[in-house]
């Protein structure tokens, strides 16, 4: 006779319905690589067979999950091989036609993003990756559910500056593209530095080069729970026993997320790729990273501690995974958008937490800037110089930076744009003035740091 662990079950079942633990998103992972085609309209009838071929009972099977195990799968989601290796072979390029099929393939499948209109140019560009960067802002606005991603830099590699000026033209396009929703399309588009072929969560999700045919790989978050079981703490605790209780609560996190990803992938037909461990927030009261910190002791996020603090948890959490589990991908650890962070939002408003700040703890986060609201007439020079600081974060400590950053159409500092949903609202946060022109207009690539030479 099976003997249960009543503790345990309360215990889970407190984590979905009182602190928001949920499985933040399942993410089928396909190869287009056998749709490439000279004809653009014969490579558009082939991505739609394929996405239909992998994806037709994705939504169908996440819900009978869910409701089998009672714990919410909140999105699900594909991503694809990067287009610009997939289209570059057409004759015609139109990445438009092909950008649109992926959204109406998104659309009918009833998933809620597609993620892959992505290009690699950290060392150059190719001609199907200048085509690919310069449709993005029509591709987005023309769009509902595609999502799209450029690597400009890896450490070993270094830093295609002309791409980071060139992206930082196509975020304010993407945004005045779509003014009328708060400029959403730059919400929808990451800048990568050491981006990972591997991740489930958008904007950045793509089938990497190195990917299987097909596989599911699924990203569970709970900064709620985190929150919750440190405070159950002693007030007193020290922080080696902080991060003990991280730990804990991550391994349990982690085998409940595997668990979930098996089943789905067993039923989907497909192999089980990574679980993805990061504390993705939401504008959920209770679903947040800047509360974490506040629960830690700190008086809100952007007191000095934060990234110290922030370093912790993203340790921690990546040490309980990786106990829990063989198979941790993707990023792993904690994000920090303060859109989609209803902690984050509030100490942006109050004037706590900075964009200085904001870059300072991307050291140790998980990702990098995300989510951030500036003046929409700030400089694309300036924009450039967030995105190459960013990138240089990424390249000299050999780990995943990003920059998400929605440069809104006829805001200000002080003034706030609404997306609702999981990418929330965000005031728009104060740019420094000081110009960025001289530097980043002088292009070229700025060389791998010396640690790239470890071969």
């Amino acid at each position: 006779m099976t003997i249960f662990d009543e503790n345990l079950i309360i215990e889970t079942i407190n984590m979905i319905k009182l602190h928001n633990f949920d499985i933040r998103t399942v993410t089928l992972s396909i190869s287009l690589r056998d749709c490439i085609s000279e004809n653009v309209n014969t490579l558009c009838d082939k991505i739609q067979f394929k996405l239909d071929k992998y994806a037709s009972n994705l939504v169908k099977y996440a819900n009978e999950i869910e409701n089998d195990y009672s714990i919410p799968i909140v999105n699900k989601r594909i991503a694809v091989t990067p287009i610009s290796l997939i289209g570059e072979s057409c004759d015609v390029k139109n990445y438009l036609k092909i950008a649109k099929t992926l959204d109406c393939c998104a659309q009918n499948l009833g998933i809620d993003f597609i993620g892959g209109y992505s290009a690699l140019v950290e060392k150059g560009f190719t001609e199907g990756d200048k085509y690919l960067i310069e449709s993005i802002p029509e591709a987005l606005a023309s769009t509902e559910k595609l999502c799209s991603s450029v690597n400009v830099a890896t450490s070993k590699a270094g830093i295609n500056m002309d791409a980071v000026l060139k992206m930082s033209e196509i975020i304010k396009k993407s945004a005045e593209l779509t003014a009328e929703k708060d400029g959403i399309g730059a919400a929808k588009l990451v800048v990568f530095c050491n981006s990972v072929g591997d991740n489930p969560f958008m904007a950045g999700a793509y089938c990497g080069y190195g990917e299987p045919e097909c596989a599911l790989n699924i990203g569970v978050s709970g900064p709620g729970v985190v929150r919750a079981a440190i405070s159950e703490l002693d007030k007193k605790a020290d922080l080696g026993v902080l991060s003990n209780k991280i730990k804990q609560t991550a391994y349990k996190i982690t085998g409940t997320g595997e668990l979930v990803g098996r089943k789905l992938a067993e039923k989907l037909g497909v192999p089980f790729g990574v679980i993805d461990l990061s504390l993705a927030p939401t504008p959920a009261v209770g679903d947040s990273v800047a509360q974490i910190f506040q629960a830690m002791g700190l008086e809100h996020a952007g007191a000095h501690g934060t990234t110290a603090a922030l370093a912790m948890l993203n340790d921690a959490v990546k040490k309980g995974g990786i106990m829990a589990s063989s198979y941790v991908g993707g990023l792993s650890g904690a994000f920090i958008p303060v859109s989609e962070d209803a902690g984050m939002i509030e100490s942006a408003k109050n004037g706590t937490l900075t964009f200085d700040k904001l870059e300072a703890m991307t050291c140790v986060c998980s990702v990098g800037l995300d989510m951030i609201a500036i003046p929409g007439d700030t400089p694309n020079t300036t924009i450039a110089g967030m995105i190459a600081d960013e990138m240089a974060i990424g390249m000299i400590n050999k780990k995943t930076t990003a920059v998400r950053i929605i440069p809104a159409p006829n805001k200000k500092f002080g003034d706030i744009i609404v997306f609702g949903g999981l990418l929330g609202e965000a005031p728009i946060m104060q740019v420094n003035q000081l110009s960025s022109a001289n530097f980043v207009l002088r292009g070229g690539r700025i060389p791998a740091p010396i640690h790239s030479l470890n071969n």
